[in-house]
């Protein structure tokens, strides 16, 4: 069983779903006490918050960096951003690891495949939302054309994330909006929606909505489980 690197903290609330969904999964697939082997790093978020309101990303970045090489140093075979938004900066932090970071982009971008999805939705921080590092990446590599909000929604939704979800204030009258932005971009052609915020999903589930939804939390977490548990060529 290889060693997972998390950078958590962005939020703790989140990344504790990280920490549930890859033992819980580890134990599953192996049996008996198993449980993942995985060092965690995590970062004070007040810190990001600062430098994303005054788009120095170099300082996230470098920070970002820091977390990266000390799970290197702690013997982690690679590493998990658990944060949509901070991957604005992996592939300068991609750059100088040398060992691999698995980018949720590209694990949601598998699974959207794997549906036979085209277009499809896509809600998180208005970074997320706006910057191209999420949904450029998306389009370019991966032929996936993506959906907005409109501009009121993607305001509502930013502003959900950081003065509910990252203090762990999840309530019904919130998901209640978030589940009509979500129909509302199936009703403009979107085939799913990506919760493309670690939180969201603690918000909004399968259960809430018809619409296939692409939970990047979970979808990050078992890339993780199976990176973990790959067999290298010398083990065969």
């Amino acid at each position: 069983m290889k060693t997972i690197g998390i950078i958590g903290g962005m939020t703790w609330e989140s990344s504790a779903v990280y920490y549930r969904i890859i033992n819980q999964e580890i134990g599953r697939r192996l049996g008996g006490h198993h449980s993942a082997k995985l060092v965690m790093a995590s970062a004070d978020f007040e810190e990001y918050t600062i430098w994303q309101k005054a788009d120095d990303w170099a300082s996230v970045e470098k920070a970002v960096d820091e977390l990266a090489q000390s799970l290197v140093r702690a013997g982690a075979d690679c590493v998990v951003i658990a944060c949509n938004t901070q991957h604005e900066v992996a592939e300068g932090v991609i750059e100088r690891l040398p060992i691999p970071l698995l980018h949720i982009t590209d694990v949601t971008a598998e699974a959207i495949q794997k549906a036979g999805f085209r277009k499809v939705g896509l809600l998180g921080t208005r970074f997320t939302m706006k910057r191209p590092f999420f949904r450029g990446r998306l389009k370019n590599r991966y032929g996936i054309d993506v959906i907005l909000p409109d501009e009121e929604e993607q305001t509502y939704v930013h502003q959900k994330i950081y003065e509910e979800f990252s203090k762990g204030i999840f309530s019904d009258s919130t998901r209640a909006q978030f589940v009509t932005i979500i129909e509302k971009l199936a009703g403009q052609g979107a085939e799913g929606v990506i919760l493309g915020c670690t939180e969201i999903p603690l918000l909004v589930q399968a259960e809430h909505t018809t619409v296939p939804l692409f939970d990047t939390t979970t979808l990050h977490a078992l890339a993780a489980v199976e990176f973990s548990l790959e067999r290298s060529p010398m083990e065969d």
